[in-house]
């Protein structure tokens, strides 16, 4: 008996069918090698059919989930065990179906028995459910053995190199005989590290194939586990006059019984390696459209064929090179650490791919409400793209719960050789919040700088059909992500270019009079002139603007040669690279416990400081408390940018350790004079048990002989905050009026206010409260801090 549909299983449990009982050497096994946990477990038991294995569980203690793929298994596991707490019965295809009905916390213990051989994907699946494991826990497979099985049943039962199989990846594979079942226990990650490696030598002929890229309706990747214990495409050499495209689709017949149409198979790109001193040329194909059952059709040279999730292909072992490099074409970035390969990308009109599961959708529905019920999306055009767009395909190296965290987190797809993070898909909160704020009407033409694909296909869902985005970005394995990424999920809306976005776009696909509005999706320390020469009068940009180092997503409004702000959020990006990428000044103090970070580019003369610091040290309160949670981003923004001798002090040691109270690797607002510095700390004033009960107190501590006058210029600085700025009680913060004019702009064509100049900048900051009759640049040099007034 080997069921292989749902509607067999139906039937089966429907007449009352069951499987062998759970025996007492079984009982003994489970007792001992997964006993229940001090204070109860929680276990999941796959495949529970009639319920007695996971009625016995909660006999000794678990707390159960019981799945089944079959509504009258469950219907029986119900009615047999009405007397037994501590079970939740659910129907539930752990293969196919949203996981959602599972618990959110970690299993303690998962068991299948008498299951593992009727599973399609069995990698995939016994994948998932590691990561679903607490650390310490345990998978128990309890399962048929070929030579155990009478030759007629031997569907149900699994030889010694599939349970070989079974345990690759798991940090240990305890094996145990339960009279005459197999007894597999599993503990440890659920993965190997994914590793290129390649054949034996081959043929000169052998060197030129095509390999056949093809995922299901889930947008998994098929792939096979071949004898030689290595994960292969389907694909091979080519047959007479047959080109590429018809080669892979004739060999993802031959090898697995899919059939798919040469017109569905497109060609991607032509790779070139070498294999054992020889070139190899590999024709990567992507198949759209297929039908068909997927089969063994080759067990010689096969030991199975399933689909696996993109997010896991890290983590699968052994891959043969030209696989991987193929994988790598379609999905840049899937898999780590691969050898370079020459690739010459096919201009192929490939379409779109759908397929995505079930929990996707639930997923991104549950991100878009968050996002929506947090105020950031208002309109009903970006609610409807968070809803619509498929964020994890545009990060497909994240698991799902990763690509659709709804909260404050990015997720990172590059760094550098020194492990910083250079691209990202933001934050949905952010992504939406700075949309809205580009203030787009359908049929807009967008400019996007620093691509990534997830963005810019929100832009284009949000303009509708007649609308146009142009992304740009400087690093060329991130337009070529960006442009693969595109063309599996996209809608053909978008351009991604490569370039250096500080730039702007090519001439060509600059609109007549200009963008409709412009994102910039990494940190700027400066606005490029080409982003205001090439906004249409009146358009928007919105950006990460550098101020003192205190980073805002600013929407800017073109009037002429001003950009003028309209509003203000508070985020972080990755830092901007090319022709805007800026060294910042970082003087190191006291061997390297503290540091100075001068944000403006103007390194103040330390000359002295280590020799202040090692004094007397003088502390002011200024008399501002706050309570937990309270925002004070203003703060930081308001001493940026209006007190000379602005920098940040950071601490590289623990408070105890060193001269000043900052925690370890955080910084703190302050400023220089002459062999002098101030900074500005909050101190707990009032505890409570409660949150609401608790208060900090502004506290300025200061070195050196100006030490004290630099205190009061920072204490009072605190105080115009609070006047002026923080509003009320509710945390609601006045913005500056903010104005940017080109470099070179004189004073007298300015506006008052304090101003802060960059290279090709100037902008002007009007703080309420605070009178400024005549621009002011503000000398962040430090010298004459002192004097002046606030």
């Amino acid at each position: 008996m080997t069921y292989t549909a749902r509607e067999e299983w139906e039937k089966h449990y429907g007449e009352g069918k069951g499987w062998r009982r759970l025996g007492e050497r079984e009982q003994q096994l489970l007792a001992e090698h997964v006993p229940v946990p001090e204070g109860g477990g929680r276990a999941l038991e796959v495949g529970c059919g009639t319920g007695e294995l996971a009625a016995h569980l909660a006999s000794v203690g678990y707390t159960v989930d019981a799945v089944d793929l079959t509504d009258s298994a469950i219907a029986h596991a119900r009615e047999a065990h009405s007397a037994v707490e501590g079970v939740r019965w659910l129907q539930l295809d752990i293969e196919r179906d949203d996981p959602a009905p599972l618990h959110e916390a970690a299993y303690d213990l998962i068991t299948m028995r008498l299951v593992y051989p009727f599973l399609r994907d069995r990698g995939r699946t016994l994948h998932g459910l590691g990561e679903r494991l607490r650390d310490g826990g345990a998978l128990v497979v309890i399962t048929p053995t070929v030579e155990n099985t009478p030759a007629e049943r031997r569907g149900i039962a699994l030889d010694e190199d599939e349970n070989t199989l079974l345990g690759a990846g798991w940090k240990t594979m305890e094996r145990l005989d339960a009279d005459g079942l197999a007894f597999l226990v599993l503990r440890g990650p659920c993965h190997l590290d994914t590793r290129a490696v390649e054949k034996r030598p081959t043929t000169g002929h052998d060197l030129t194939g095509a390999l056949a890229v093809v995922t299901d309706d889930a947008g998994r990747v098929l792939l096979g586990r071949s004898r030689r214990g290595m994960l292969e495409l389907p694909g091979g050499k080519t047959n007479g006059g047959e080109d590429f495209a018809a080669a892979a689709a004739r060999e993802l017949a031959e090898e697995t019984g899919l059939i798919a149409d040469p017109i569905d198979a497109h060609m991607v790109t032509m790779l070139v390696d070498d294999s054992h001193g020889l070139p190899r040329l590999t024709a990567v194909v992507r198949i759209t459209a297929w039908t068909g059952t997927l089969a063994n059709p080759e067990p010689h040279k096969f030991d199975r064929w399933e689909f696996f999730d993109l997010h896991s292909l890290a983590c699968v072992g052994e891959v043969f090179v030209p696989a991987a490099l193929a994988l790598d074409a379609v999905w840049p970035g899937i898999l780590p650490d691969l050898a370079p390969a020459f690739s010459y990308p096919i201009a192929a009109d490939q379409p779109p791919v759908p397929g995505e599961p079930a929990e996707a959708g639930r997923l991104r529905a549950a991100m878009a409400q968050m996002v929506i019920d947090g105020g950031w999306a208002p309109s009903a055009p970006v609610q409807e793209a968070l809803r619509t767009v498929p964020r994890h395909r545009f990060a497909p190296e994240a698991n799902l719960l990763a690509a659709y965290d709804g909260g404050d987190r990015a997720v990172i797809t590059r760094y550098d050789e020194d492990g910083t993070a250079i691209s990202s898909v933001s934050a949905a909160w952010l992504q939406a919040d700075m949309i809205e704020h580009l203030g787009l009407k359908a049929g807009a033409v967008v400019f996007e700088a620093g691509s990534g694909g997830y963005n810019a296909q929100l832009i284009a869902h949000v303009t509708g059909p007649g609308g146009r985005v142009v992304t740009v970005d400087i690093d060329p394995w991130v337009v070529r992500r960006t442009r693969r990424f595109l063309t599996e999920a996209g809608s053909g809306r978008v351009t991604a270019v490569e370039a250096d976005a500080a730039l702007g776009a090519p001439a060509p696909l600059v609109p007549r009079g200009g963008f409709d509005a412009s994102m910039i999706t990494y940190n700027c320390w400066d606005i490029a002139p080409a982003w205001r020469e090439q906004l249409a009068e009146g358009g928007r940009l919105v950006l990460p603007l550098e101020m003192g180092g205190y980073t805002r997503a600013v929407t800017f409004e073109r009037h002429g040669e001003v950009l003028r702000a309209r509003h203000f959020t508070y985020c972080g990006f990755v830092r901007d690279q090319g022709q805007q990428a800026r060294s910042i000044p970082v003087l190191s103090l006291l061997d390297g416990r503290l540091t100075v970070r001068f944000e403006h580019g103007t390194a103040a003369d330390t000359t002295g400081l280590e020799e202040a610091l090692r004094g007397q040290r003088h502390e002011m309160a200024t008399g501002v408390t706050m309570g937990a949670n309270t925002y004070f981003g203003s703060l930081q923004l308001y001493a940026a940018t209006t007190l000379p001798g602005f920098c940040r002090l950071a601490a590289h040691q623990e408070p105890e350790e060193g001269m000043t109270v900052i925690a370890r690797d955080r910084d703190a607002p302050a400023i220089v004079g002459e062999a002098s510095l101030a900074y500005l700390i909050h101190v707990k004033t009032k505890d409570g048990d409660s949150a609401q009960d608790q208060q900090w107190e502004w506290t300025v501590h200061a070195f050196g002989e100006e030490g004290p006058a630099l205190a009061e210029r920072l204490a009072a600085t605190v105080r115009a905050w609070d006047r002026h700025i923080r509003a009320d009680d509710n945390d609601q913060h006045a913005d500056p009026v903010l104005t940017v004019h080109p470099a070179g702009t004189p004073d007298d064509a300015l506006p008052a206010g304090d101003v802060l100049d960059k290279e090709s900048s100037r902008l002007v900051f009007r703080w309420p409260g605070r009178d400024v009759p005549q621009p002011r640049p503000v000398d962040h040099s430090g010298a004459g801090v002192v004097t002046e007034g606030v």
